[in-house]
Formats: structure tokens, C-alpha cells, sequence
């Protein structure tokens, strides 16, 4: 499918594509559906435009829930539709479903810290869904009994109920919101990183070079590109905002806008 020595800069970017050639090689050779390990934003966006300019249509990006952080590639032959392909997702995608003692609550972060410790690879799970009485982890379905097994022997998890659900059963909870205020002197991308990662505008334009923005989910090399109201930011290692619009004007000309996190 032609060079890459030129298009893709890191040894990390031509092995991805390299990995979603041959799932759909196989597809396509094969006459059976294939996919991927789960891919965070940038490498989504990365593979789209590679999907793009190959003229390949027959894919699905799926995370399991609305706006996934991270979703999987499938690729399904062409004598199917999307439709079609998607009756397969419960032999491909599993939920692990954790419900904490009454006295017990945890965050986001205790629960993926917990799943590292087991030796599981990122890639192998989605998005860690934090709900009122525990969370859903989407996982694939071939590391599904041994991430249930290990977080069953984890300590903090020891007086859970956890077992494996489908797909389907996916708590999609509603999202939740953090209202935060911001200064910047413009409405300029870098000073929106500055701020949500309290760092100087240098750092936040290396930030920003490293790939590690996305603005309404596309990867954003730009750090002078101008943020509208309703535009959704990722700063990734620091959370995703929606970014609501001016709140008002200062004596000294600065900016105080108005922000919601995601929690």
C-alpha cells in the first residue's frame, strides 16, 4: 500500500499501520471480520486518514459507548454491511463489571492504577466507566476472564462482586460535569492548555506538538487555531473540557472564560 518511510515520522506510527494492514489484508482475503487492540484518540485519528486515503470503507471504530476515549477497529468483508458486522461485537467485546461494597467508592484512576498491576497491556481494555455503585471496564473478550480472575485477588477488590457482562449491558452513564473559570489574554488554543495543565505557554505549545491535544476528538498541531463555544478539548493526561463561552471581560483586556470538565 505504498512507502512509509516518509509519511509516518515515529517507528510506533509505521508498526500501527503495519498492524492494521494485516488485519485488513486478512479480512479481505479471508472473508471474515477482524479488529484491532483498542486505540486512544491520536492513533484513531491517525488511522483514519490512512483508512481514508486507501478508499477503505468497510470499518467500524467502537468503544462501546457514546464518545469513547478509546475504540477498537473492525473490519468486516464486504459481502456484509455495518449492521451485520455489529450482531458479532459480543464474541469481540466484553464489559467487567465491578459493584463496590456499600461503604467503598473509588475514582477513575484507582481502578485503572489496579488493572496495571495486574500486567494487563492498555490496549486490551476501553474506557473505565465509573458508576454509582462501582464501574463497567470495556475489555476484549479474550482478556475478559483473566482481568476478572486478577482483579478478584486485588485487595481493594476483595469484598466486590465482580463478573462479565455483554456489550449491550454497557452502563452508559450520563456524563458529569465540573463548571471551572479560566483567565487567557486570547481565545487561542495554546492559552486553553496553559491554563488546564498549569504550565507556561512554551510548555503548553510542546504539549501541543507532541500529539497530545484534540479538539472535538481531531488531533490539533496548531497552538495559535482559535476554540469556539461548544468545542470539546483533550489534553490528555489532564482531562476533556467543553468550553462554554466568554463569562466576561477584565479592566486589563484578559479573557475569563467558562469551562465544564468531565469528572
Amino acid at each position: 500500500m505504498g512507502d512509509r518511510s516518509e509519511k509516518y515520522k515515529s517507528d510506533e506510527e509505521k508498526l500501527l499501520i503495519a498492524k492494521v494492514e494485516d488485519k485488513y489484508d486478512f479480512c479481505k482475503t479471508r472473508n471474515k471480520i477482524t479488529y484491532t487492540d483498542f486505540l486512544n484518540m491520536q492513533e484513531i485519528n491517525l488511522v483514519k486518514k490512512f483508512l481514508q486515503e486507501q478508499h477503505i470503507k468497510n470499518y467500524i471504530f467502537y468503544g462501546g459507548k457514546d464518545e469513547p476515549d478509546r475504540s477498537i477497529l473492525i473490519f468486516y468483508p464486504e459481502k456484509l454491511n455495518e449492521d451485520a458486522a455489529m450482531k458479532n461485537i459480543g464474541k469481540i467485546l466484553n464489559v467487567i463489571r465491578i459493584k463496590l461494597p456499600n461503604e467503598l467508592s473509588y475514582e477513575h484512576r484507582e481502578y485503572l492504577s489496579g488493572i496495571m498491576k495486574l500486567g494487563i497491556k492498555r490496549e486490551k481494555f476501553g474506557d473505565i466507566i465509573v458508576t454509582d455503585t462501582g464501574a463497567d471496564i470495556v475489555s476484549l473478550s479474550e482478556v475478559s476472564n483473566n482481568l476478572k480472575l486478577g482483579l478478584e485477588e486485588l485487595t481493594r477488590f476483595r469484598k466486590s462482586i465482580i463478573t462479565i457482562e455483554s456489550i449491550d449491558d454497557l452502563e452508559n452513564k450520563e456524563s458529569v460535569f465540573e463548571p471551572i473559570t479560566i483567565i487567557v489574554t486570547s481565545i487561542r488554543l495554546d492559552n486553553f492548555v496553559s491554563e488546564i495543565a498549569r504550565c507556561s505557554r512554551t510548555r503548553a505549545t510542546e504539549i501541543i506538538e507532541e500529539g497530545r491535544v484534540f479538539v472535538n476528538y481531531n488531533n490539533e498541531l496548531k497552538d495559535s487555531k482559535r476554540i469556539n463555544e461548544n468545542d470539546i478539548i483533550n489534553v490528555r493526561g489532564f482531562g476533556k473540557y467543553i468550553y462554554d463561552g466568554i463569562q466576561k471581560t477584565t479592566r486589563s483586556g484578559r479573557y475569563v472564560l467558562n469551562l465544564r470538565k468531565y469528572v
